[in-house]
């Protein structure tokens, strides 16, 4: 069955389809010899190779991550171009990539996997996934600015969702987000006249951040049993 190049490059754990996009742009990615275009589908038997190297289905089981980013790594693969990179912070042994990403003022959460169908479903903003942040700001919130949190703001020429927020205390406050906006928490305070200070992602969907900073662990095979019931009905990418 023919499948799209940055699908395949997504389920066989290289790196996501949106990285793949790229390196396809960048006439990196050679198939039978030939650099394809955007689309391009590939077969069984096909020879694939990125930047030279061989690219083969692997038999090795798929790796879920929960790794605690500190402030100041990105979450990028791209290991030439950023040197305080997420790949080389964590050196795991084998390939793996993010899943989203977490800017690199944000510490907290983030997920990295070899799985490219779990990285397309969860990537999905219209699968309203939920991702729980606390947030400190530059000066005192109050029941205002909590409830304009809550009822949407306008940011990047639209408003954004209805969300829960809560007060912790005076200058911070929990949010829980179904969407996945550009900067979108920071762009939010800064709509309403604040500046964030610290943002720390504590919670993806049924996984809470419960390891140190600059620490990772597996998935639990209860978290991952959760995750994959969460994910059922989630729309899946494209042949």
């Amino acid at each position: 069955m023919a499948t799209r190049i940055n699908k395949y490059l997504s389920e066989v754990g290289y790196c996501s389809r949106r990285v793949a996009d790229r390196l396809i742009k960048e006439g990196k990615v050679v198939i039978n010899g030939s650099i394809p275009e955007m689309g391009t589908k590939v077969e069984e038997g096909d020879q694939i190779k990125v930047d030279g190297q061989r690219i083969e289905k692997s038999t090795q089981k798929n790796i879920y991550l929960a790794f605690n980013k500190p402030v100041g790594i990105v979450c990028t693969t791209d290991r030439k171009v950023e040197q305080n990179n997420i790949i080389d912070f964590i050196k795991y042994p084998t390939r793996i990539f993010p899943i989203g990403r977490l800017d690199k003022p944000s510490e907290g959460l983030i997920f990295l996997t070899n799985d490219g169908d779990i990285v397309n479903k969860i990537l999905r903003a219209r699968n309203n996934h939920e991702k729980e942040y606390i947030v400190s700001v530059n000066r005192p919130i109050n029941r205002d600015f909590i409830q304009s949190m809550s009822n949407g703001v306008e940011i990047l020429e639209t408003i954004t969702k209805n969300c829960f927020v809560k007060q912790l205390g005076a200058n911070k406050f929990k949010i829980i987000l179904s969407q996945g906006l550009n900067r979108q928490i920071r762009r939010m305070c800064e709509s309403l006249g604040f500046r964030v200070q610290s943002l720390k992602r504590v919670r993806i969907m049924n996984i809470k951040l419960d390891v140190p900073i600059g620490k990772y662990r597996e998935f639990t095979k209860e978290e991952l049993l959760e995750l994959n019931r969460l994910l059922e009905n989630s729309s899946k990418t494209f042949d």
